[in-house]
């Protein structure tokens, strides 16, 4: 357990963008996204840079505003981004406006919105 506790201090300390680095090396390495891995990732590290984050938004909450007219395209879409159950992510899309995601990097709050989009979603990034 000595391990695992040292590698959560060491990915505690890393910046949003090592974070980022890092997913996109398990990404090829596994083959697989890590999208929930860098919103994990991210948030702890973004804490270290808050005269960054004065200067510019780096964290982003992705909102789904409306499910628009394709329902349950979006609600699949959503239990693929987040992980939820389907009745969890039925409860989500039905109640909007809710937030999907929090605390992301711009990149994937942007590729997150256009995947939802592209499902019939109205969609906003704040």
């Amino acid at each position: 357990m000595a391990d695992l506790a040292k590698i959560v201090e060491d990915l505690s300390s890393l910046t949003v963008l090592e974070a980022a680095e890092l997913a996109k090396l398990l990404e090829e390495k596994w083959g697989v996204s890590a999208a929930a891995a860098v919103a994990v990732a991210a948030g702890p590290a973004a804490g270290g840079g808050a005269a960054a984050a004065a200067e510019e938004q780096t964290e982003f909450t992705v909102v789904l505003a409306s499910a628009g007219d394709k329902k349950i395209e979006v609600i699949k879409e959503v239990r693929a981004i987040t992980g939820l159950g389907l009745k969890e992510a039925k409860d989500l899309v039905e109640g909007a406006p809710k937030p999907v995601k929090e605390s992301v990097a711009k990149d994937e709050a942007e590729k997150l919105k256009a995947q939802l989009e592209k499902a019939g979603a109205k969609v906003e990034l704040k």
